[in-house]
């Protein structure tokens, strides 16, 4: 019951962290399962069918408080839904030894852009300058598709990313969008591992406490989208993909605790660094802003000129 309640509180931070930034439910949920020693099918497989249930949420959020670009989900999510369950078949199919380290390269790697995404690049939004050509969006969606059920992630590290970077979609509907299609990408990608590792594979339980947390904090996530600093909770969200898989791989590795140890400390040491200096950034950006733009004063009143006769 305690694990329940702990992967319960996992799913709302994956869910605040995915409906605020349009990524990292997926990522952050699989990490911590396969951190615990959960095999990356099932621990993938859980993710995606709690999926169904955060993201359909999600979805409705978004769209009731217009933030869904219709038309990118309708071109979106059937590539991504083909890409997730050939992702879960592929995944499906590997030995456990050779799926665990590499599904933690791949979050680790996904772990990495999403910091260089946040840090980097100063968690810039282009403005919205025009419509996402259909050559674009369908690979887009095969690739993120397929990744997100390889990691158990990267639909929102892919797709946010492309379509913020591409300059053609308001930051809020890329965010919607991407949410409301995944819908249909964990859709494909469950039927993939139903397919592959049946129904007794798949903790129901792990699934379910994921989804009834992540539920309970969609609206308010899609509410945040609009108000949350990007830059921290991305920062805060890269930095736990980075340390959870690089445990992962050196465990994996079987490199020495004496060696684990101190590199997971000063990961760890530096994670915590990156978050403070995203939060001196922000608070510099909007100390800055109140510069340039000081409010408005109360209106002065002016005795009114006489009139020349």
């Amino acid at each position: 019951m305690k694990t329940l309640i702990v992967l319960g509180v996992v799913g709302a931070i994956a869910q605040l962290i995915d409906g605020s930034l349009g990524m990292a439910y997926g990522v952050t949920s699989t990490t911590l399962l396969v951190a615990a020693g959960i095999a990356p099918a099932a621990a993938s497989a859980s993710v995606h069918f709690a999926e169904i249930g955060t993201t359909l949420a999600s979805g409705i959020s978004h769209h009731k408080l217009g933030n869904v670009d219709w038309r990118i989900v309708r071109i979106l999510a059937v590539p991504g839904a083909i890409g997730a369950f050939a992702g879960a078949t592929i995944l499906t199919n590997l030995p456990a030894d050779v799926a665990k380290p590499v599904v933690g390269a791949i979050l680790l790697t996904l772990g990495l852009y999403v910091l260089y995404r946040f840090l980097a690049l100063g968690g810039r939004r282009p403005e919205f300058k025009g419509r996402v050509r259909t050559g674009f969006l369908v690979p887009l969606g095969l690739v993120g598709g397929t990744l997100d059920s390889l990691g158990g992630g990267g639909w929102g590290p892919v797709g946010t990313t492309s379509l913020l970077s591409s300059g053609r979609v308001e930051p809020r509907k890329v965010v919607g969008s991407i949410d409301t299609s995944e819908f249909v990408v964990a859709v494909g990608g469950s039927l993939g591992f139903l397919i592959g590792l049946g129904a007794a594979g798949i903790d129901w339980g792990y699934a379910a406490a994921l989804l009834v947390g992540g539920v309970i904090v969609a609206p308010l996530a899609a509410w945040l989208v609009k108000h949350l600093p990007a830059r921290v909770l991305g920062t805060a969200a890269g930095g736990l993909i980075v340390v959870t898989n690089s445990r992962t791989l050196l465990v994996w590795a079987e490199v020495p605790s004496s060696t684990t140890t101190p590199l997971l400390l000063t990961l760890v040491a530096v994670w915590i660094a990156l978050i403070a200096w995203a939060v001196r950034a922000e608070k510099a950006l909007r100390d800055d802003d109140e510069t340039r733009d000081p409010p408005a004063g109360p209106a002065v009143a002016h005795d009114p000129v006489p009139a020349r006769g």
